[in-house]
């Protein structure tokens, strides 16, 4: 062996533990280094014509286990879905306050109780009844203040969403820079780790905003995927796209999250298959758990406004008042007369309360075509009743009132409401929308939507991914089973989706087919009853219209002016006070 060989091997291996050393040097300092990834150099000898010539650095590589890393990235996924949903879930929590407190929203609803209580104990206290009124609209004007909130909340998430969207975006260009600088360096088996290291950190970054899987590349760098397989990185950086909404109501419907995939640029949307990370957790608190709060609050407030409204139907104030006018039940007089059993009196009394002239309307048997002429010509000049816009309104002549009792024996029903109950003619409460949707319609009733009308929904699976939208046309014929039909057409309705259907009360359902997870949402509604002018959509309580309710109640603006207008006497036998 020649002395030049023998300096050639002594360089080399002063080269190889040079390199050595950097690694080392490189692994202590960065020892603290968050997102760090441990450095090895690979070691090998090297040979000339089957003759040892020294060493060699094969490579310098990361101290990284695939399945370690899986693992991480899995948990920074869950961990990023997790805070987030805690995070906002715990601002919607904050908002009714501790349910055993005396301060929170629930002890609201005791204080309520307890005042209409006092009031009916002291029915002639002016104050005691003010305290009612204060207080009962106290807790709805807190129930509005809360779903405000939440929505607000909504919003918040939408907002996130849309920044998390443009992080992603910036991250997966970054890593796809580094794949290309990896993938160079590795051609001339250069060191690459540098830019290894900095991969992995924004990849740890992305895990937390999304579920990936990370497949290394022969090339050099990596290949990034969703849980559902979605190309993000390898072959080119993605693109998500989203647009946010804006201001937010229950009854918004939002954009997807799309996804173009590289190299053919395919849009596919980001939510299919999407397991965990920051925006699973935005899109499920979003779409799933903040609607479904709002929407129990709505259902609370509005079993509570139409209880007190039972009640105060079931009364009246003394002395009565001179007319009665109802809440908008979204039908033609006809079909909301449809159906009722029992027997009901209309009273016009004198400004005593004394009973004057009474009307007996058994309308088990009455004829609700000509109802409302029967009952002017039996009211005469007494008084008289007019439906208009939905409203039922009796009157009584000037200087007289209105009281309408149930026979105690058969009192009226449909629906499990009285007919001044079912009408609304002497609510406590009032709701600027239609608030119960136990219409008591059937079959066979009619529905009032105009021929050619259409509503227009969007059908998204439990991950929030849309399914279709749905354009169905209100068909000829008028009564709800041709209605129910249109709907549930598996071609032109949401038949494919789930049904459709009316319960005994005449509440309209849309479970789901079974396995499809199909969650409802009304894109557009454009039908108006005739001739209450109430939507499809509000009528029925289809998509958000349910839980915005919470916002649309409040003590009847003439009670608050004259609190003695409130309802707490009893008719005798003659339908006088």
């Amino acid at each position: 062996m020649s002395l030049n060989s023998i300096m050639n091997i002594a360089t080399s291996g002063m080269n190889a533990a040079q390199t050595q050393l950097r690694v080392v040097s490189d692994n202590v300092s960065n020892v603290n280094t968050p997102g760090y990834v441990r450095k090895i150099a690979d070691q090998q000898s090297w040979a000339s014509q089957g003759v040892g010539a020294g060493v060699e650095i094969a490579r310098i590589r990361l101290a990284t286990d695939r399945f370690l890393q899986a693992a991480s990235l899995n948990a920074s996924a869950d961990a990023g879905r997790q805070t987030v949903r805690y995070e906002l879930y715990d601002r919607i929590q904050s908002m009714f306050g501790d349910p055993g407190a005396n301060s929170g929203f629930f002890s609201q609803i005791d204080s309520v109780f307890a005042a209409f209580a006092a009031s009916a104990e002291n029915s002639t206290s002016g104050p005691a009844r003010q305290d009612a009124i204060w207080k009962t609209q106290g807790l709805f004007d807190e129930a509005a203040r809360i779903n405000s909130q939440i929505q607000s909340v909504r919003e918040d998430a939408d907002a996130r969403i849309k920044s998390a969207v443009e992080t992603a975006n910036s991250l997966l260009e970054q890593i796809e820079k580094l794949n290309v600088e990896i993938a160079k360096a590795t051609v001339v088996n250069a060191d690459s780790s540098g830019a290894q290291t900095a991969q992995a950190a924004l990849i740890d970054q992305l895990s937390g905003l999304m579920d990936v899987r990370i497949t290394g590349r022969a090339v050099g760098g990596v290949e990034i995927r969703t849980g559902a397989g979605i190309l993000l990185a390898g072959q080119g950086a993605a693109k998500l796209d989203y647009v946010r909404a804006g201001a937010v109501a229950a009854e918004t419907v939002f954009n997807e999250i799309t996804v173009i995939e590289p190299p053919a640029g395919k849009a596919r949307s980001l939510a299919e298959g999407l397991g965990s990370g920051e925006i699973k957790g935005l899109l499920e608190l979003r779409d799933g758990e903040a609607p479904a709060t709002a929407e129990r609050l709505a259902e609370l407030m509005s079993r509570l406004a139409d209880e007190l409204n039972r009640a105060h139907n079931a009364s009246s104030a003394a002395p009565p008042p001179n007319s009665l006018t109802g809440r908008n039940v979204g039908q033609s007089l006809e079909t909301a007369l449809a159906g009722f059993t029992g027997r009901t009196s209309i009273v016009i009394t004198n400004d005593q309360g004394v009973a004057l002239h009474k009307v007996d309307l058994d309308l088990a048997t009455m004829n609700p075509a000509t109802f409302l002429a029967d009952l002017n010509a039996q009211l005469g000049t007494n008084g008289s009743a007019s439906f208009v816009d939905g409203r039922l309104k009796i009157e009584g002549a000037p200087g007289t009132g209105v009281v309408v009792v149930d026979d105690p024996a058969a009192p009226t029903n449909k629906g499990g409401r009285g007919f001044s109950h079912f009408f609304g003619l002497n609510d406590l409460i009032s709701s600027d929308q239609p608030a119960m949707y136990e219409t008591g319609m059937t079959g066979a009733s009619q529905h009032g939507f105009p021929a050619g009308e259409t509503i227009t929904f969007r059908f998204s699976d439990a991950a929030g991914a849309k399914l279709r939208d749905v354009q169905v046309t209100v068909p000829a014929g008028g009564d709800m089973t041709s209605l129910l039909a249109a709907l549930n057409d598996p071609m032109t309705g949401a038949g494919r989706m789930g049904t459709f259907s009316l319960n005994a009360a005449g509440e309209m359902a849309f479970p789901p087919r079974p396995g499809s997870g199909a969650q409802l949402s009304v894109l557009q509604d454009r039908t108006t009853q005739v001739p209450s002018g109430v939507s499809m959509s509000a009528l029925f309580g289809l998509g958000g219209a349910r839980a915005s309710r919470a916002d649309a109640f409040s003590v009847r603006a003439d009670i608050v002016r004259d609190p003695a207008l409130m309802a707490f006497a009893k008719a005798d036998a003659t339908g006088g006070l």
